[in-house]
């Protein structure tokens, strides 16, 4: 793996089936617009609700589109390792080049198990693929600590990346200090990303990137800019992208009958939404996820807006690929009429 922008990309679907039409066009946008590899059924590509066919062709399908073109990331983890097992292989046969492992989520195994039993089985099988450990304990109820995965690099060089979304600074730095200067660390929250690689003793690479999924050349552009020791100019673009950031995860206070109750929309919902308003192949989120409140779909509007008005130019690469009209689409209630609740 190389320091660079990767996007972890939605899987769109169409009355309630994958949209591989759709799925071959998004690919497309990332590529036009110079991302370094898009990572195939991640957490952003909902992998939870597809079964393992569909996660296989999601997977088969952007390998070959973008063969020769950039990376392709495919999301294998789970929380069972014979899955992960089977799931890496096929990954390997369609040309994938690097798997994603997320820490096995629910049944919880130690750092030393996560280590022993789930990512060192599939280093070994697997050395001609880089093996990406995804740490989001917020996601997982579990944690590959630094030390474990020191010792993974040591034995196995194809676990030579990580994606770190612990939102722990400090445990990043551990990350640094155990893993050494040639090992990659990879943001895996945006909102962090370029203070991760400006921070000498994080010194991450790059980003496998949500917001990327509409702003491709925008992020990418400040990764490279980053990558290349001219912070000032990437700082601008920063500047622009940080409304964006908020679409990670939307919160909202909500009425009901019994006081009012936090709803948080998470990691991809906003995103498809928003998706969805610009008139990108998206469509909704499979259930249990559904759909914003009206507060809620306010905000991405709002966040919507506000990037049109002031920086115009980060979303005019999606609306010349997709050959829409931005500003009619931010402001169309007829487009949002279907993307949220009418009550709590």
């Amino acid at each position: 793996m190389q320091p660079g922008c990767y996007t972890a990309l939605i899987t769109p679907f169409k009355k309630g089936q994958v949209d591989y039409d759709g799925l071959d066009r998004l690919t497309a946008f990332q590529i036009e617009n110079g991302i370094s590899g898009i990572l195939a059924v991640g957490t952003t590509g909902e992998s939870p609700t597809l079964s393992w066919n569909e996660h296989n062709d999601v997977i088969a399908a952007i390998a070959k589109n973008s063969t020769d073109q950039c990376i392709c990331i495919a999301g294998t983890g789970s929380n069972n390792t014979t899955e992960t097992l089977a799931g890496t292989e096929h990954a390997a046969g369609v040309g994938a080049k690097a798997v994603l492992l997320v820490d096995p989520y629910y049944n919880g195994p130690s750092s030393l198990e996560i280590r022993r039993e789930y990512v060192a089985p599939v280093a070994d099988e697997f050395p001609e693929l880089t093996i990406i450990p995804y740490v989001i304990p917020g996601r997982t109820g579990a944690q590959l600590l630094p030390e474990d995965l020191a010792l993974l690099f040591r034995e196995f060089k194809n676990v030579n990346t990580v994606k770190e979304a612990t939102g722990n600074l400090e445990n990043m730095k551990k990350v640094r200090k155990c893993c050494g200067d040639d090992f990659l660390i990879l943001s895996g929250d945006d909102p962090l990303t370029s203070q991760m690689m400006t921070d000498p003793d994080i010194s991450a690479g790059g980003a496998i990137s949500v917001i990327t999924n509409i702003v491709p050349k925008a992020v990418a552009d400040m990764i490279r800019l980053l990558n290349k020791g001219k912070p000032a100019e990437a700082a601008k673009l920063k500047s622009a992208l940080t409304p964006l950031f908020g679409l990670v995860t939307v919160n909202t206070m909500e009425k009901t009958p019994w006081g009012e109750v936090v709803c948080r929309a998470r990691n991809p919902l906003a995103i498809k939404t928003l998706m969805q308003i610009m008139g990108l192949p998206s469509g909704p989120c499979r259930r249990p996820l559904g759909k914003m409140t009206r507060a809620g779909l306010d905000k991405i509007l709002n966040i919507g807006r506000t990037v049109q008005a002031e920086n115009p130019e980060i979303f005019k690469p999606l609306a010349d690929f997709f050959n829409v009209d931005i500003d009619q689409r931010l402001n169309d209630p007829v487009v949002q009429k279907e993307l949220c609740y009418e009550n709590y």
